[in-house]
């Protein structure tokens, strides 16, 4: 068993990044249907590399009035009203989230969450709106700040798609299972500690000298 390193607060200026995939019944995140969200949680071994944590995922039943586009069903897969899905309240979803991710801050010595996704504004935008549509106050992410692996793999495999940039950085990817939150973001945090670990062993990381 690896242990953890207790400074990954030093190595994203206090932030601790959480990786978040929701899927959706659209774009408009004040409109359409949150679907489903799932969160992977990361860790730092005694070496400074890091790794993907814990996983939570929830199916989220759509809020009332919420628009659910065909065309996005058909993408997705998703039933929004199958009784299998067991679906459960948007507020009950991100409070059980949203504890284990403070929880994790004040384990790892970290001031805030930031969160990482693939095309990262897209989930941000619908949980800041989640969030605010059910008056949850306790928000652990940044309400703005995001780390995008869209970008990052650009930047590391020139691609941005994530089922190819997975193919390039040798992380197994089915296309059967993609479009699942749970699954998109357990790939989205193997690609992300790729990419971080990878600039590590590069050199880029611990800098000589760190100016704040």
């Amino acid at each position: 068993m690896i242990e953890q390193h207790p400074l990954i607060s030093t190595r994203f200026r206090g932030f601790l990044p959480v990786i978040i995939d929701v899927e959706t019944g659209g774009f408009n995140a004040k409109t359409d249907a949150l679907l489903e969200v799932a969160a992977v949680l990361i860790k730092m071994n005694e070496q400074g590399y890091l790794q993907p944590g814990k996983e939570i995922s929830f199916q989220v039943a759509p809020f009332l009035g919420a628009n659910i586009e065909l065309s996005a069903l058909e993408f997705t897969g998703i039933e929004p009203f199958a009784p299998e899905r067991k679906a459960v309240a948007e507020a009950d979803c991100l409070k059980e989230i949203f504890k284990a991710i403070r929880q994790e801050l004040k384990y790892q010595e970290c001031t805030r969450a930031v969160l990482v996704g693939h095309n990262a504004t897209f989930d941000l935008s619908f949980i800041n709106e989640a969030t605010a549509r059910n008056g949850i106050k306790r928000n652990p992410f940044h309400p703005f700040s995001c780390f995008d692996t869209a970008t990052l793999a650009g930047l590391a495999f020139g691609h941005t798609v994530l089922a190819r940039a997975c193919q390039l950085a040798g992380i197994e990817f089915s296309n059967q299972s993609a479009h699942s939150a749970a699954y998109d973001a357990r790939k989205t945090a193997e690609l992300f500690c790729c990419i971080v670990n990878q600039w590590k062993q590069l050199g880029g990381w611990p800098l000589s000298s760190v100016n704040d």
